[in-house]
């Protein structure tokens, strides 16, 4: 069974793609994993592949969904990026690291959209 935490965050990265689709980005793939980390979606938009971490909060409380990523989780993007690339023989492409943020209040979803985040 799914904690309400975990669902949050799938509902959230399901909004997310949905957005970036809308907008232009082709999904490549979700939730990719390996021992360096996972990255949330993996996107081509024209010739950029974009590596996408999805944040969502239920409030402001605590500050907004794009300030809890850290250096630590940064690197850990990265270094899942770099097997992704390495893995599929692109290591000679150009990519970027956006981030979504989902701030769910009163039901509603507001999204920002935070391109080349780190």
């Amino acid at each position: 069974m799914k904690t309400a935490k975990q669902l949050l965050g799938r509902q959230s990265e399901d909004l997310a793609a949905r957005y970036l689709q809308k907008n232009g980005y082709k999904i490549i793939t979700k939730n990719y994993s390996c021992r360096q980390g996972e990255i949330d979606i993996i996107a081509q938009e024209k010739d950029i592949l974009v590596f996408v971490e999805v944040r969502s909060k239920q409030n402001q409380r605590h500050g907004l969904p794009i300030e809890t990523i850290d250096k630590n989780k940064q690197m850990k993007i990265r270094k899942a990026a770099a097997n992704y690339l390495y893995h599929q023989g692109k290591n000679d492409c150009y990519c970027r690291f956006d981030v979504v943020a989902v701030l769910w209040e009163n039901n509603t979803s507001q999204i920002s959209l935070y391109r080349d985040a780190f």
